[in-house]
């Protein structure tokens, strides 16, 4: 199999659906594409019914490209992540991962235009992060849930308006972000560092005022982050938790017990705004993002250095904060199936709270004057009641 017969299939595989967000290269399927959500074979001439395990490996191994350092990757923890360009059509971030002896691989379409927070309809808050001097703001959710999309735009927001210094550590580089006002200088795991952590550290000496972490893997790439939020810097990064509350504790969970007070206090000197994202299924087909926002107030730091109770909570704190553009979960959802953008199914499947879900569901029906509950038929024979209290 040679390089153009792969530039092939990746071509059909683009253009055969529209929504296309992943690529997937599996033995005993077909092509297959992600597109809005689920998976969808794609025809090729000469037919490809079902994925040998030779036509993997050749496709995977083109990808590569004989690099030492992803092979070696690859042998030693059983994938690897690498950048691939289809020409000027498409770029993507790859994984190329054993199984069952076989080689699978996933490419993700990356935009070649990197989109506007208006563009893509985030909350207005995305504006005042762009505006932070310092501190860490964290994007988190679950992989492929857009942290790098949102990212992108608010780095952008800032490339419009601030003459500074940008340095990102990424995994593989995903938006390509042009000089506007702001300088870019942007650098790639295993290319241009080693691990997130020495990339961090060396990024301190690059003068930057802005610092895109790709991800706070461990506690080593937390704690020079912290230290450079500390010194006056503006640290982005991401973190696989499912909203505000975990995203503290997981932090807090990367320290002994010992440390844990001088890691509260600098957590609640150091922390503007968590984001978290969560893609719901879309009314009428695509997906749509829910955002949980929580900025810092008084409330969050006591919070912070004491801890969550069963009366004092992040997501009360959030839910109370609406005035401050701050949103729970659950409050965005009821905003998206009031304008009729998921269905009810979607709003309980997705959302933080049932109970309270269910509430803000049955006060949007009423308003608009459809019925609140299922129930129907429990009309009382009143006449039948009236010999039954009267004993006849």
């Amino acid at each position: 199999m040679k390089q153009t017969e792969i530039n092939y299939w990746i071509t059909s595989m683009l253009e055969t659906y529209g929504n296309v967000s992943d690529l997937n290269i599996t033995v005993g399927k077909p092509l297959q594409v992600e597109t809005s959500g689920q998976l969808a074979p794609v025809p090729v001439e000469p037919p490809v019914a079902s994925l040998t395990p030779f036509q993997t490996e050749v496709f995977a191994l083109n990808l590569i490209g004989g690099n030492k350092r992803l092979l070696d990757d690859l042998v030693r923890h059983g994938s690897c992540d690498l950048s691939y360009w289809l020409g000027q059509k498409a770029r993507f971030r790859v994984n190329i991962f054993s199984q069952k002896t076989n080689l699978s691989t996933v490419l993700r379409k990356l935009e070649m235009k990197i989109p506007t927070i208006g563009q893509l309809n985030l909350p207005e808050r995305f504006n005042t992060m762009a505006g932070e001097r310092n501190g860490i703001i964290l994007v988190t959710g679950a992989t492929g849930s857009g942290k790098s999309t949102s990212l992108a735009a608010l780095l952008d927001k800032i490339n419009d308006e601030k003459t500074v210094h940008i340095v990102t550590l990424e995994d593989p580089i995903e938006y390509v972000h042009q000089h506007k006002l702001a300088t870019f200088n942007q650098r790639e795991l295993g290319n241009d560092f080693d691990t997130f952590s020495s990339g961090l550290r060396a990024a301190l000496r690059q003068a930057p005022k802005v610092i895109l972490v790709g991800e706070m893997r461990d506690r080593e790439t937390l704690e020079i982050g912290l230290s450079a939020a500390e010194t006056g810097h503006l640290v982005l990064s991401t973190l696989h938790t499912v909203d505000a509350g975990q995203t503290i504790n997981r932090i807090l969970g990367m320290f002994e017990q010992e440390e844990q007070t001088q890691v509260r206090n600098r957590l609640v000197d150091t922390i503007r705004w968590i984001v978290c994202q969560r893609l719901l299924p879309k009314a009428g087909g695509g997906r749509v993002a829910a955002f949980e926002i929580m900025g810092m107030n008084l409330r969050v730091r006591e919070l912070i250095m004491t801890g969550e109770t069963e009366d004092k909570t992040f997501y009360d704190i959030i839910a109370d904060a609406r005035a401050l553009g701050w949103q729970t979960f659950d409050q965005h959802i009821l905003e998206l199936y009031e304008n009729g953008l998921i269905s009810e199914e979607t709003a309980l499947s997705y959302c933080t709270r049932k109970t309270a879900v269910n509430r803000g569901l049955d006060s949007i029906k009423s308003a608009r004057g459809e019925s609140t509950t299922g129930i129907t038929g429990l009309a009382m024979d009143v006449k039948q009641e009236e010999k039954r209290r009267s004993g006849f």
